[in-house]
């Protein structure tokens, strides 16, 4: 599983012009489900991204979660991250998982983070998405269960 994370201070997703997910300040996630990943890969990650201190505190450090700052996050598909680019110049994306295996880990991240209190929007599965952000910082983490 591979994840970019972005601190923002709103974001929204539009789908043929209409705006189908929008929050304000929290956590822009684009998520790739990968070939392998399973139920306790979408947990940790839910917990990671829940608990991950990149906002700040009164004195200016990265000391707050999302859940500190009342924010919100917005999950969008994103199995381009999944691209490997190494070998010639179009990248591959078969390291991504199938969509009847992506959509439902999906959704245990995000039902992850809604039981530990984060409110949660989403994009549209497989549907060809605008994401449209305000990086507040910038910030931007980038997460890979694949990676010690």
């Amino acid at each position: 599983m591979r994840a970019v994370l972005q601190r923002v201070s709103q974001a929204a997703v539009t789908v043929n012009g209409e705006t189908v997910a929008e929050i304000g300040s929290g956590l822009a996630v684009l998520l790739c489900v990968e070939n392998g990943d399973a139920a306790a890969d979408a947990a940790l990650f839910a917990c990671k991204i829940a608990a991950m201190r990149i906002f700040e505190d009164d004195a200016g450090k990265m000391n707050r979660s999302v859940l500190d700052v009342s924010g919100a996050a917005l999950v969008v598909s994103q199995f381009t991250l999944a691209g490997e680019w190494r070998k010639g110049n179009r990248p591959s994306f078969s390291g991504a998982a199938r969509p009847e295996v992506a959509e439902p880990l999906m959704q245990e991240v995000c039902d992850g983070l809604r039981g530990a209190g984060v409110p949660v929007a989403t994009g549209v599965f497989g549907a060809r998405m605008a994401v449209h952000l305000v990086n507040d910082g910038p910030v931007t983490i980038w997460m890979d269960s694949r990676a010690g």
